[in-house]
C-alpha cells in the first residue's frame, strides 16, 4: 500500500506552507505499509516556541483555504514544544529544534519510503544545525569565549 493521491497532496501544501514560515529539515515519510491509521507523517521544526506556532497555524490555513481540510485533532498547543495536527490521511509533527533532536522521529520512520517534496521544502535541510552554529558562535562571541 503506498501513500493515496490525496494524501501526496496534503503533505506536498504542508511542506510548503511549513517552508515559507521558515520551519527547518522539513521532511515526510511514507507510513502506509506500517500503520494503518494514518497515510503520511510530515516532520518539521524551528528553534522557537513562537515560530513553530507560526508554522502550524500557516499549515493550518493553508490545508483549509486550499483543500478544504481541516485537522480532526490538535495537540501540544499549550508549550508549543511539539504540535501534532492529525488530518487522518497525514499526520503533522512540528517540534522546537530541541525536542527535535531529543525525540529523533526520522530514527523510528528510517526504514519507510521518505515522500518528494516542493523545491523549497528539501531546501530546508540542514538549517537546524546552521542555526545552532550561528547561535553557539554569537553566545562565544558575547561571553568572549571561543567558538570551534
Amino acid at each position: 500500500m503506498t501513500a493515496t493521491d490525496r494524501s501526496l497532496h496534503l503533505i506536498s501544501t504542508a511542506a510548503q506552507a511549513a517552508a515559507d514560515k521558515l520551519a527547518h529539515d522539513v521532511i515526510a515519510y511514507d507510513v502506509s505499509d506500517v500503520l494503518s491509521i494514518t497515510d503520511a507523517f510530515l516532520l518539521a521544526s524551528a528553534p522557537n516556541d513562537r515560530q513553530v506556532k507560526s508554522i502550524v497555524d500557516e499549515i493550518e490555513e493553508r490545508l483549509q483555504k486550499e483543500l478544504g481540510a481541516k485537522p480532526v485533532r490538535r495537540e501540544g498547543d499549550r508549550d508549543s514544544r511539539w504540535i501534532l495536527l492529525d488530518y487522518v490521511d497525514i499526520v503533522v509533527h512540528v517540534q522546537h529544534s530541541e525536542e527535535r533532536v531529543f525525540y529523533a522521529l526520522e530514527r523510528l520512520w528510517k526504514d519507510c519510503p521518505e515522500l518528494d517534496l516542493p523545491a523549497d521544502a528539501k531546501a530546508t535541510r540542514g538549517k537546524a544545525k546552521e542555526h545552532a552554529e550561528l547561535q553557539a558562535a554569537e553566545e562565544a562571541a558575547e561571553t568572549g569565549g571561543e567558538w570551534r
